[in-house]
């Protein structure tokens, strides 16, 4: 036995309007309408509801015992039709999101509190591994967002990537902290804190700003991250992206562009025959946005710094 929701509703107004008149108010239709529902329920469910005394109803024992299971009804409509609201203004649903060690540690974890606060996700998967596995988490479906070293070109993927360049990582004190830009020929002799096959810049570009450069390489390390803690220990200086360097801006460091502009080879990763939802395309487009920020400011601060120098 299968009862109409239409029926259900026109009994538990009248439950708790007390009368047909305040039912059919809130529902916006006649008495007699009203009345119509309320007999069809009785006759689908074969349960006697209302004590009828002219214009009065009165509930029986079992329309009160029924009207306990038709509020948990009620309340699952109006949950799910909550639920349904949330999702269609991305405040519910979920993320999963994995990206490289440079991005994973500081800059994208800020963004990721941001942007799910106020908002009651399912669940938020957010994990750092290296490039490689960002690319097969996506392309296997474990992830929906990626964000990795600029791989070749790949079936199945979309690469999308985060416009932004290469900065000289350094202590506030260093002889080249006010510069607007630092040249290859600048870093000659400099104790140098190198990246293990950068594959954050491309190859060529390197070769071509720093192959005839007589580096004083102190460390070598694959992580930012690593190179990052290294500068602020008074070490060296490193060049590395400028993402990876936000967790050091308090420990006594700047960044100064390099010249000629070196791209930092990095990209958002997504699924390119498998449709995203709402909320994971609100996420990309917010960090997108998020990237431009960051990288604006910093043009300025260079700028300030060359009109002091």
């Amino acid at each position: 036995m299968l009862l109409n929701s239409r029926q259900l509703e026109a009994f538990r107004l009248v439950m708790l309007r007390g009368s047909i008149t305040g039912a059919a108010a809130v529902l916006k239709v006649s008495q007699p309408a009203v009345s119509r529902l309320v007999h069809d329920l009785e006759l689908r469910s074969g349960i006697k509801l209302f004590e009828r005394t002219g214009n009065h109803v009165i509930p029986t024992p079992e329309a009160h015992l029924l009207l306990v299971e038709v509020e948990r009804y009620a309340y699952g409509i109006e949950a799910v039709s909550t639920f349904a609201e949330e999702l269609r203004n991305r405040r519910r649903g979920m993320l999963r999101v994995v990206a490289m060690p440079s991005m994973a540690m500081g800059f994208l974890p800020r963004f990721v509190a941001s942007f799910i606060k106020g908002r009651s996700l399912g669940r938020v998967h957010l994990h750092g591994m290296p490039s490689h596995l960002v690319i097969d988490a996506v392309a296997s479906g474990q992830a929906d967002i990626g964000i990795a070293a600029a791989p070749p070109e790949r079936p199945g993927l979309k690469l999308e990537p985060l416009n932004s360049y290469a900065v000289v990582l350094m202590q506030k004190g260093h002889r080249l902290a006010r510069r607007k830009s630092v040249t290859a020929k600048d870093l000659a002799g400099e104790p140098f804190i190198s990246l293990v096959e950068p594959q954050i810049f491309a190859a060529d570009e390197i070769q071509a700003h720093l192959a005839d450069l007589q580096r004083n390489a102190v460390v070598t390390t694959p992580l930012s991250g690593i190179a990052g803690s290294l500068v602020a220990a008074g070490t060296g200086i490193a060049l590395v992206d400028p993402f990876s360097v936000t967790d050091f801006e308090n420990r006594g460091v700047v960044t100064v562009p390099f010249e000629p502009a070196i791209n930092v080879r990095k990209a958002i990763v997504t699924p390119a025959n498998r449709r995203l939802s709402a909320l994971s395309q609100e996420f990309i487009e917010a960090f997108r946005a998020h990237v431009a920020a960051h990288t604006a400011p910093r043009k300025r601060q260079a700028a300030t710094r060359s009109a002091r120098a």
